[in-house]
């Protein structure tokens, strides 16, 4: 049993112990006989679930064993994917009583604001969870399934894919060899020129409206932030090795007037213990720099996209704006006398070579890799938590246009709630 003290160290003191495991070799799937089958029930099928739902049946062993989803139509959809007449159900709690002694796991892609609802109705009835990300719509959410998890002794893995993506875990074996020097600032974009809404069968229905479109309303979703940024954010901590404790955050809708409740943009600024800096933008009205993480160090910078990473490592420069001799002369001067040295960093950069695969398919596959080997996986409840917990409290920060501290509040009161004194 994890008591409060070693979560504080592995989760508020540094994500020591997710971040060894995020830098182990990942496994493979193996062919399994049918007795070895491995039978996932689906709460959720609308787009991510059907998406992730195609990456499961590539595992070898694996079977869609349960549908459920409150929208009938996506039954039709979901048994296309899976080839066969797939028990359906439009209540979760149903699908559990009637499925959980045939089913392994669950995969929980509902929208956000019951994540922890099905997450934790899943773990209780004895089955391990692959759920989508964030972890949960709010820190008691979150905090909850802490609890569930630890109670049921089942497995569960977020889905934040980037974290298993060959090259993110390459370039952070370069940060932890020191390649780019101490890792000070990290900047995440993730940039649309898209509206974001998806068509509704009849727009003259808001309750259809409201459960096609959940992410574009305030009650069920924590905007871009959560859908996109929560990605950011995982790698920002586990390239510091550390939790933020605040964040400064903003945003408006500036593109789009047609009823949305979330913005169609948002700037957040993460603070960390050590002084550290993470920055997220995220529009929905221009694509020019797309989906970026940079991680600057003082020895040089790491780029990250969804399909690559690229290492720069740059000389260090004396501060050349001021001549010597300038003190001694008196020279009257403005501001900057030469801007040579603020240049863009133009020197050469490297692909890190890696594996050619996507990071959909080695989270998935690393999942049922760890079910099979009962062992914890790489993205567990503690990644997810790391990330859920700034999502939570980012979003307050945004919509009040101001700075939230959060680091004490979550590490102390928090933490003895969950675990107590032990």
């Amino acid at each position: 049993m994890m008591n409060r003290r070693s979560f504080v160290k592995t989760v508020s003191g540094g994500l020591a112990g997710a971040s060894l495991a995020g830098l182990a070799p990942l496994g493979t799937a193996r062919a399994v006989p049918p007795s070895d089958q491995i039978r996932v029930g689906v709460i959720g099928v609308g787009s991510r679930g059907k998406w992730v739902m195609r990456q499961m049946l590539r595992v070898p062993g694996v079977r869609i064993g349960a549908l459920c989803d409150v929208y009938e139509p996506r039954f039709a959809e979901g048994r296309e994917i899976t080839g066969e007449a797939t028990p359906v159900y439009t209540d979760y709690r149903a699908m559990l009583d009637a499925e959980a002694r045939t089913l392994d796991a669950v995969l929980v892609a509902s929208p956000l604001y019951v994540h922890d609802e099905h997450v934790i109705a899943a773990l209780d009835s004895g089955l391990h969870v692959y759920g989508e990300k964030s972890m949960a719509y709010s820190l008691e959410g979150c905090n909850a399934i802490l609890r569930a998890v630890e109670r049921s002794g089942r497995r569960f893995q977020i889905g934040h894919q980037y974290r298993y993506a060959p090259w993110t875990q390459e370039a952070i074996r370069r940060i932890r060899a020191g390649e780019i020097g101490e890792v000070t600032h990290v900047f995440g974009y993730w940039h649309r020129n898209n509206n974001w809404r998806r068509p509704v069968p009849d727009p003259n229905d808001p309750a259809l409206e409201r459960l096609i479109n959940w992410r574009m309303y305030l009650d069920y979703s924590r905007g871009l932030l959560a859908e996109l940024g929560s990605h950011h954010i995982d790698i920002a901590n586990w390239a510091f090795n550390e939790l933020p404790v605040a964040a400064l955050g903003t945003g408006s809708l500036l593109y789009y007037d047609d009823g949305r409740e979330v913005y169609d943009n948002v700037q957040v600024t993460f603070e960390y213990p050590s002084g550290r800096r993470m920055l997220f933008s995220s529009l929905l009205g221009n694509h020019h720099v797309g989906y970026q993480i940079w991680i600057y160090g003082t020895g040089g910078s790491i780029q990250i996209t969804l399909q690559d990473a690229t290492l720069y490592q740059e000389p260090w420069r004396e501060n050349s704006a001021v001549p010597a001799d300038l003190p001694r002369e008196g020279v009257t001067t403005t501001a900057t006398l030469g801007a040579q040295g603020d240049m863009p960093y133009r020197g050469p950069g490297y692909r890190l070579e890696v594996e050619d695969r996507s990071a959909d398919e080695v989270a998935i596959e690393a999942f049922f890799t760890a079910l099979r080997n009962d062992e914890r996986p790489v993205a567990d409840e503690r990644v997810g938590w790391g990330s859920a917990i700034p999502v939570a409290f980012g979003h307050q920060a945004i919509r009040a246009h101001t700075r939230i501290d959060f680091g004490e509040h979550v590490r102390a009161a928090n933490l003895e709630a969950i675990y107590g004194d032990a």
